[in-house]
């Protein structure tokens, strides 16, 4: 055959070939309509409180008293009632930080990068992460601040004038921290209540019917007047597309600030250029850990499997293998650069890691941050919902004890080993940490019972009813 012949021949073999049309994700399952998408979030709402929300808040409120007790007695004794001493000046208080810092990124990232991606599995999830976000931020907050020793002096933080002529070195990343930290808080804040207001004005609206004209009130107040009109629809989508813009980079650039704590420092096993997208990647894992950690017993509690879908859990397993995958990588780099690099200290401080004093942090460390993401793989261990949700507490766990081993390992073992010393946790510590998991626990509780855990109008965007170009052709 010619090549003009062939070239004639083309478009008839073309037309032949027909492209296989992939079937698109069902987000909405069993053909729920408008109303019973309604009811549903909001049954949760207006429905009595039941006995194991008692239940757990009782628990929550009392775990959060450990964290205020440790507080108190921390200001009132001074901040050596923590365990850190010369070498290990950085230990627990920092390693919170950073854990917290890091849950609230799948919040964000969900919220936001997702949001401009136009993925729609987000739908179901947005709400809960993006207020996980916020209260990881507010139990982060709390170990930097009381750090310092001093608290009633943290506001010298920013850059104030004042009469003792103190002012803030800029070219610290623990100066970024506080603008970085603050500003994400703000934020995440701004973003999660702008898409709260239609669900709100749904709420007044039906306490008013139910004739609870104080409810009808409190969520009037805080939908801000909404009516659902073209106008409020148009400046609420535009309003939510800038945030979502402003908070992308957030996603990014937060948690690399926060990695410039250890990475601008000269100490081994801290001064490396990995730890920006090694952060940032972590961050986003054990993020969607603990989405995955509460989400799951919220779905089974509360019935909500026609929401949140296999398809759902299916695509978080998804981003959680992927970014698990990197961190594990990132794992691989350090210890390949520190003997590439052929600097004794850094080779000792990673041979240290591995086999030194704090092997068993370091070995719990790989075991559930690149292990455990691997079972992801398999498509039976995903449809396994139990499975899945015991997992995600690994990756949490693992996650810690990464912070844990890049911080005090590393401070552990410096350069001189006249200086060397072993680390361990105060009581008032331990208390104080897992007090934060009282007080992040009371405020999602209070979270679920009086807000809606999903966004209604964007779930019922996704429905095929909520498609404008449904049945016509045009997809």
């Amino acid at each position: 055959m010619s090549h003009a012949d062939s070239a004639a021949a083309k478009p008839a073999i073309l037309n032949e070939v027909q492209p296989a049309e992939l079937p698109r994700a069902t987000l909405v399952e069993h053909g729920r309509s408008f109303s019973w998408i309604t009811d549903k979030i909001c049954g949760i709402i207006e429905g009595k409180t039941p006995g194991w929300w008692w239940v757990c808040f009782v628990l929550a409120c009392f775990v959060a008293t450990w964290t205020v007790a440790g507080i108190v007695y921390l200001v009132a004794t001074g901040v050596g009632v923590w365990g850190h001493a010369n070498p290990v000046n950085w230990a627990w208080d920092i390693v919170n930080f950073v854990f917290w810092i890091g849950i609230g990124h799948a919040g964000t990232l969900i919220s936001a990068i997702l949001c401009l991606l136009r993925q729609k599995w987000r739908t179901s999830i947005n709400r809960a992460a993006e207020a996980m976000t916020i209260f990881a931020v507010v139990c982060a907050g709390i170990f930097p601040v009381f750090h310092v020793g001093r608290v009633w002096f943290a506001w010298y933080l920013f850059p104030i004038p004042n009469s003792n002529y103190i002012w803030q070195n800029f070219r610290s990343p623990l100066e970024w921290d506080v603008f970085a930290v603050s500003t994400y808080g703000t934020v995440s804040v701004l973003f999660w209540y702008v898409g709260l207001i239609p669900d709100l004005a749904i709420l007044r609206d039906r306490f008013y019917k139910a004739g609870n004209k104080f409810r009808s009130f409190l969520y009037g107040f805080f939908a801000m007047g909404w009516r659902g009109a073209n106008r409020h629809w148009s400046n609420y989508e535009m309003a939510y597309l800038v945030l979502a813009g402003i908070s992308t980079p957030l996603v990014l650039s937060v948690h690399t600030i926060v990695s410039f704590d250890f990475a601008v420092s000269l100490l081994p096993g801290w001064h490396t250029t990995i730890f920006p997208p090694y952060f940032v990647a972590g961050a986003i894992f054990s993020g969607f850990g603990m989405v995955m950690t509460l989400m799951l017993p919220l779905r089974s509690i509360f019935k909500l499997e026609d929401l949140i879908t296999q398809y759902h859990i299916d695509c978080m397993c998804k981003i959680t293998l992927a970014t698990g995958t990197i961190v594990g990588y990132a794992y691989g780099m350090e210890f390949f650069i520190a003997w590439y690099g052929s600097n004794p200290y850094e080779g000792f401080a990673f041979i240290n890691r591995a086999f030194g004093h704090y092997a068993w942090a370091y070995w719990i460390m790989i075991s559930c941050n690149v292990i455990t993401p691997q079972f992801f793989w398999f498509k039976k261990i995903r449809d396994n919902t139990w499975f899945v949700w015991v997992l995600s507490i690994f990756v949490n766990v693992g996650m810690w004890f990464e912070r844990f081993v890049i911080i005090v390992t590393s401070l552990a073992r410096d350069f001189l080993p006249s200086s060397w010393g072993y680390y361990s946790p105060s009581i008032v510590e331990i208390f104080t940490f897992f007090g934060t998991f009282g007080v992040f626990s009371v405020l999602f509780l209070l979270f679920i019972r009086f807000l809606p855990i999903m966004p209604m109008a964007e779930i019922k965007s996704v429905t095929p009813q909520g498609d404008p170009h449904a049945g016509h052709g045009d997809h």
